[in-house]
């Protein structure tokens, strides 16, 4: 069997091998077929990836492979971590043969594992594109946790909006603005609201318009406008706070349509606290983070 020498290097110096007491995100993954187990430690510090360490007990392209995937995460977003696909680990080893390409699938799995493990999930905010990125977000719609697409994981199902019936009596809010909402296959003419009223029945799933008075929709026909919020908030950077704040109260087990309703009310309190406070040009999405407690104390206090 004909092995790179990359895959002999990695087989025989492996990187990154070791135990990592002080991990805070653990993954482990097996093949039934040949027996090859995969054990990933990962230390995460405000997102980033600064140390990983692998124990792999199997063949030489398990232990290559696994060895290789630590080098390609390490330093990395989790974000961009969650963009590492088998394909990308075997040509970075320059290829291994047939027989073995399944010993690739190790790393993915283990780093798709601590995203299933999360009490929900969040993909898009800063993703790019490119075509491995995007089929790893359509992949990623099988994840048995409540999921918001944001951004760039809205962009990956353009052109593939079959794939979220994969996602059928799961919970999946999706929150673009109008240019996303179009590319999605949304059709603004019947007017916000009853575009998306129809886009959350059709497709089944909660969705988020954003935009001036925001519309929040159900799949079962409810649909909701907010009353907060300003065009200040019409920056860069504003649409990841309120996804950040979205999947925080789906992770907390509020229903889906509350998540959506006090997630973006509370998003457009802050903005209008940031707006009384800095101004409306002057103030950033930093400024609605800083606003997000007094918002919450308004409903709660």
């Amino acid at each position: 069997m004909d092995y790179s020498a990359k895959v002999m290097d990695h087989f025989a110096h492996p990187r990154n091998v070791g135990d990592l007491p002080d991990a805070n995100a653990v993954g482990m993954v097996g093949n039934q077929k040949c027996g090859d187990i995969m054990k990933m430690m990962l230390k995460i510090e405000n997102d980033i990836i600064v140390d990983v360490k692998f124990q792999t007990f199997g063949c030489g392209a398990a232990v290559a492979t696994s060895s290789m995937a630590t080098e390609l995460v390490k330093g990395k977003s989790i974000q961009e971590a969650l963009q590492l696909t088998n394909k990308a680990v075997m040509e970075a080893l320059d290829g291994l043969p047939p027989v073995k390409v399944h010993c690739s699938v190790l790393a993915e799995e283990a780093i798709r594992q601590r995203a299933g493990g999360c009490d929900a999930v969040l993909v898009g905010c800063g993703l790019g594109r490119s075509p491995g990125c995007d089929g790893l977000v359509r992949r990623l719609l099988d994840l048995p946790r409540p999921l918001v697409l944001d951004a760039d994981g809205i962009n990956a199902l353009s052109g593939h909006m079959d794939a979220l019936s994969r996602r059928r009596n799961r919970i999946t809010v999706l929150t673009p603005h109008e240019g996303e909402f179009v590319r999605a296959g949304g059709d603004l003419s019947p007017g916000r609201e009853r575009a998306a009223a129809d886009f959350a029945r059709e497709h089944g799933v909660y969705l988020v318009l954003k935009g001036p008075g925001t519309i929040a929709a159900a799949p079962d026909g409810r649909c909701m406008r907010n009353p907060t919020g300003n065009c200040g908030m019409a920056k860069g950077g504003s649409g990841d706070v309120l996804a950040g704040m979205l999947v925080s109260l789906l992770g907390l087990g509020l229903p889906p349509m509350d998540a959506c309703c006090a997630a973006v009310w509370l998003h457009g309190r802050a903005g209008d606290l940031a707006a009384r406070e800095v101004g409306l040009w002057g103030m950033t999405p930093s400024d609605l983070l800083d606003r997000i407690p007094a918002a919450l104390r308004e409903v709660t206090e």
